[in-house]
């Protein structure tokens, strides 16, 4: 059945020019389209082009993150210096301060999640287009199997982990941060467990997600590769003996053919692989600066801060770390899934 779907595709190809083969990645979304302005020739040009557009538009949020964690060590130090004189209001003034961290913190906290969480569907929409296109390519280069199973792969592994992070991603972050706001504010061992234990639950489902993607992946595209390669060995052995006089010059065109449409595909996989990185790195960029500033200011604050507040700031920190390991999960995904199409037959 294989090597029959095969030898009608090689027919076919060959009965259009190379021209006809119109294998082209979906037009990127406005928010890549404005980071990838011109249309690069190769990766890494495309790479630098996103790259410098990106440290040109993150610039003034550097500031804003240096603003805010200015902010935060601002009140920690305040508190630490009345808490002496608070006498046995200590608890009160721990929960002034964990109230305070909080308040400035949520609001920043609240833009960087909703971005997380639009980043993702960006993502995974714009995989929906692309992912069909990818296999339509290896298709037309003679990659039957292994387009149906990657493209089966990637597209569940994707639609359905987008959708998880997309749906779960604000409720688990913002009860992570109200444990952590409580466990501040009265020091309750058991809102410190809830709130490891929802790290701990996220962090794994990531993981996980990510290894099954990248195993289901890897070993597919090797069996079916090896399956379609075999099989179009005999298509064109088949074309060069049963075509009498010019089948060894159709079995040679038909390998011009599938040649060319593995550059097509390819060229496809790499603008589709550059918009993907379009969509993730400024938001990506985004959130790790507030990330790294956060680490930073807890690193200030434990020098002169309690012990909660400084955890306080930890836990901002990490919830801006599971926004990166979500919105990373999804780009390496989409990434991954795009380079195991255009590895092609074999």
């Amino acid at each position: 059945m294989r090597k029959g779907l095969i030898l009608f595709l090689v027919i076919a190809a060959l009965s259009m020019p190379v021209s006809a083969l119109d294998i082209t990645a979906p037009t990127a979304p406005k928010e890549a389209a404005d980071l990838l302005r011109e249309e690069p020739e190769t990766f890494a040009e495309g790479l630098w082009q996103l790259v410098s557009a990106v440290v040109v538009k993150i610039r003034p949020e550097i500031g804003e993150a240096a603003g805010i964690c200015l902010s935060v060590i601002a009140a920690g130090l305040l508190v630490s210096l009345l808490q002496p004189m608070a006498g046995r209001g200590k608890k009160t003034a721990e929960l002034v301060c964990a109230l305070s961290v909080a308040v400035i913190l949520l609001q920043p906290a609240r833009t960087f999640i909703n971005l997380g969480v639009n980043t993702v569907k960006e993502m995974t929409a714009y995989g929906k287009l692309l992912l069909p296109v990818m296999t339509a390519g290896l298709a037309a280069q003679g990659g039957i199997s292994k387009s149906a199973a990657l493209y089966a792969g990637s597209a569940a592994f994707i639609t359905v982990l987008g959708n998880l992070i997309a749906a779960l991603m604000i409720p688990v972050v913002y009860i992570f941060l109200a444990l952590s706001i409580g466990n501040s504010a009265v020091g309750e061992a058991s809102l410190k467990k809830f709130r490891d234990m929802i790290k701990w639950c996220a962090t794994w489902v990531l993981k996980i997600g990510l290894y099954v993607f990248t195993g289901y992946m890897s070993l597919t595209g090797v069996i079916t590769g090896t399956a379609d390669a075999a099989a179009l060995k005999v298509t064109k052995s088949t074309i060069s003996v049963a075509v009498p006089v010019i089948g060894n010059i159709l079995s040679d065109a038909s390998e011009t053919v599938l040649v060319s449409a593995a550059l097509v595909k390819n060229a496809a996989g790499v603008y589709g692989m550059l918009v993907i990185l379009a969509l993730c790195l400024e938001p990506f960029t985004r959130i790790g600066i507030q990330y790294i500033f956060l680490r930073l200011t807890a690193a200030v604050c434990g020098i002169f801060a309690t012990k909660q507040t400084t955890e306080l700031i930890e836990d901002f920190s990490t919830a801006m770390g599971l926004l990166l390991a979500a919105t990373g999960t999804i780009c390496l995904m989409l990434l991954f899934s795009t380079v195991c199409f255009m590895k092609g037959v074999g």
